[in-house]
């Protein structure tokens, strides 16, 4: 009986069971909940998840064909990443980027390499700056490594929506600064593009307070309108960067992560990579190595219909304003930044709304640390696709312009919000 009652025990235990305190504080991945949403619209579009509609060159997927018999296709490799591939981005990130001195390590993608940052280079009890709006998984990332009660959300301008510097330095100015900031140049979720003056001030900011500067380049390529993506370098400087946006290569997930030489954080996080993935997988980086054969011309010839995909939106986006006055972005990455009508702060309400009533998907902003905003990628379709979604969107926003809140409340019995 005694061994019955304590089967009994541990299956009440088991069946009440929750997840650890971080993970339930952990925010639900938005792009997971918005695959829900349009899963249970027929004929639904997405202007939601940051992806690009072309395929890796050709080259690339040949090198892919021509290892994938290879044994050690299915091995592991060093943890580091593959040393051709090792040798051709630092290549890259000295005549490219300007990074002369900096290692890499190859990375499961650009999200991993941020969670090697993190693991690796902070403690629980250390501060760290996302300026808001941010990348949601950046946000993510902090809260599951049990960090998140210590991310001090950043400024940006109201307007502009660039990282407010004055207020980066009374942050840092204080007398237990953060231990990291971080930002995403082009931005995600915003789509602005900062300058060199800006990344030299954010960089000697936090050099003076002794904090790392962690850059998260993934949308170098997407620069528009003769601008221009930099990096700086610096001893307290790393550098994320990824394959999937402008190689087409979202889910053979390859990124990599550049670090000083001489930072002597090398082994730090090589420990968080061997704990996660040990390396990433070796036929996709077989893949990235044929990807950087194509180089930069190759994706700059894709850039075309991603600027005709954007003009687009912005003439969707016109009911809610006009670039710099309710509307944001379009300097670089592949993202508008938009203000919903006032009163219409409930933006997972109106997203879930432009599913159901008007068969289109955006992120709200509140997935960003920014309520009462969306974030419309467009990259993800081709034009014709595109035109249709934008169609649907104006429509969307025009009737939410007119009508408020209430529009959406009329659906209400139709809309059931997905957790």
């Amino acid at each position: 009986m005694a061994v019955a009652s304590d089967e009994k025990s541990i299956q009440r235990t088991h069946a009440g069971a929750q997840g650890s305190q971080r993970s339930r504080q952990t925010d639900e991945p938005v792009i997971v909940k918005t695959k829900k949403l349009m899963a249970g619209t027929e004929g639904a579009v997405s202007l939601a998840q940051g992806i690009v509609h072309w395929q890796p060159p050709e080259g690339a997927l040949d090198r892919a064909a021509a290892a994938l018999r290879s044994p050690g296709s299915s091995s592991y490799g060093p943890d580091e990443g593959n040393p051709e591939l090792r040798q051709a981005l630092r290549a890259k990130l000295n005549q490219e980027n300007s990074l002369p001195g900096y290692d890499v390590h190859v990375t499961a993608g650009a999200n991993q390499a941020f969670a090697n940052v993190v693991l690796a280079l902070l403690d629980p009890e250390d501060a760290c700056i996302l300026f808001a709006p941010y990348y949601f998984n950046h946000m993510m990332a902090l809260q599951l490594s049990g960090g998140a009660k210590n991310v001090v959300t950043g400024r940006c301008h109201p307007t502009s929506w660039h990282p407010d510097l004055d207020w980066l330095q009374a942050a840092l100015a204080s007398p237990n600064p953060p231990r990291m900031v971080v930002i995403t140049n082009p931005c995600n979720p915003t789509g602005v593009l900062m300058t060199r003056s800006e990344l030299e001030r954010a960089s000697q900011l936090c050099r003076d307070a002794g904090a790392w500067l962690v850059m998260d380049n993934t949308y170098e390529h997407f620069v528009y309108d003769g601008r221009e993506h930099i990096c700086i370098a610096g001893p307290h400087i790393l550098h994320i960067f990824s394959f999937s946006k402008a190689f087409g290569m979202m889910g053979w997930r390859v990124g990599y992560l550049a670090f000083p030489e001489d930072s002597g954080v090398g082994l730090e996080l090589l420990k968080a990579q061997d704990t996660i993935p040990i390396c990433a997988p070796q036929l996709s980086q077989q893949v990235a190595l044929g990807a950087l054969e194509a180089g930069r011309p190759w994706v700059q010839e894709r850039l075309a219909s991603v600027i005709n995909n954007r003009n687009r939106l912005l003439e969707a986006l016109s009911p809610l304003g006009k670039p710099g006055d309710g509307i944001g972005g379009g300097e670089g990455a592949i993202y508008l930044w938009a203000r919903l009508p006032q009163g219409c702060q409930n933006d997972d309400q109106v997203v879930e709304w432009l599913v159901k009533e008007h068969g289109v998907c955006v992120i709200p902003g509140s997935s960003c640390g920014v309520p009462g905003y969306i974030r419309v990628a467009f990259a993800n379709l081709e034009e014709a696709a595109c035109q249709k979604a934008a169609d649907r969107l104006k429509a969307g926003l025009q009737q939410l312009v007119s009508e408020g809140m209430s529009a959406v409340t009329a659906a209400a019995p139709k809309l059931a919000t997905v957790s």
